[in-house]
């Protein structure tokens, strides 16, 4: 029921740090799930076992989720400027009751990309220690956000370094292409190994009814390549190369409307990071995308950079430039 033993140790070291002394003092309880979203789901069912009484925080906006407990929301996004709301943010932390639990996207947040910065982030472990609030992190971007790994993982790495115990969900969709394979992980950092080990006991207790057991084939491929340091090396090559190809496209698009003369500023699609762009166009302006150039996005803007190329990026600039050119 807790899945492959060799792709968990693997993975929560790309979690917390190839040499963690959480994972040498056996602190972590950790067990396969059903990608980052599965991961996501059996952590609520513990929360909402073990702290039946509790609510869980969730910015604004979010991916959708099938939530078991009760959800609040706090700041995140700020519409006006494309990035992040850190005043109201931080205010929705101290306003919280102390003890909540929170949501945090670990690096490249979806939808919108927009992340903290290290300062903000060691601003926020702070407030959580003060306040004794329980960072749960969802990871679904590591690597593919900066290209680096250990970059992508500083958010959770500043939280360790200030005592917190966590949870994180990871998942291989993105950085390494195993969306229908399912592989992910759910880990929580312990006071001890004792507690580890009732923690990852409840967890496989928690996953007999829901699936049983997590699917073999994609975490024997991720055990191969994380297994082999020639493999894991190729692999974070790899990983730098998208993730480095979306950075460059990102690039290319704002230069290409700034070219073409538009009204507006473009710099959020550089600041931003990750698969995803929040690019601040209306429902009706991705309507006329859709309707009039066949381009394709969800209606609250949010453009999958993955698909912008070479080959598309002059064509789709020209077209976000058409329907929002008069402001």
């Amino acid at each position: 029921m807790g899945g492959s033993i060799k792709m968990i140790e693997e993975t929560v070291k790309l979690a917390y740090g190839e040499d963690s002394d959480l994972i040498k003092n056996k602190r972590i309880a950790a067990v396969q799930a059903l990608s980052g979203t599965g991961a996501c789901r059996l952590f609520a069912d513990f929360q909402k076992r073990f702290s039946p009484d509790s609510q869980i925080y969730i910015p604004v906006p979010t991916w959708a989720k099938d939530a078991q407990v009760p959800q609040r929301t706090y700041h995140y996004y700020h519409p006006e400027s494309r990035g992040l709301d850190f005043t109201a943010l931080m205010d929705d932390i101290k306003n919280a009751p102390n003890g909540s639990f929170f949501l945090l996207h670990a690096c490249a947040h979806n939808p919108t990309g927009v992340d903290p910065s290290e300062e903000q982030w060691r601003e926020i472990s702070y407030q959580f220690k003060v306040k004794g609030h329980f960072a749960f992190f969802d990871m679904a971007c590591q690597g593919f956000a900066s290209g680096d790994p250990e970059r992508d993982a500083k958010s959770i790495r500043i939280f360790l370094e200030d005592g917190h115990l966590i949870g994180c969900a990871q998942s291989y969709a993105k950085n390494m292409g195993l969306y229908g394979q399912r592989v992910g992980c759910l880990s929580m950092v312990c006071e001890d190994e004792k507690q580890a080990v009732a923690v990852k006991s409840q967890l496989q207790q928690l996953a007999r009814p829901m699936y049983s057991n997590p699917p073999v084939h994609g975490a024997l491929i991720v055990s191969t390549i994380l297994g082999d340091p020639d493999l894991k090396k190729l692999w974070l090559k790899e990983v730098k190369d998208m993730a480095d190809r979306i950075i460059g496209m990102r690039t290319a698009l704002r230069e290409n409307l700034e070219k073409l003369g538009s009204p507006l500023s473009w710099e959020h699609v550089t600041k931003q990071i990750g698969m995803f762009c929040y690019s601040g166009m209306t429902p009706e302006q991705v309507d006329r995308l859709t309707s009039e150039f066949h381009i394709y996005l969800t209606r609250n803007g949010r453009i999958s950079m993955a698909g912008v190329t070479t080959g598309n990026v002059g064509y789709l600039a020209n077209a976000i430039h058409e329907v929002t050119k008069s402001g």
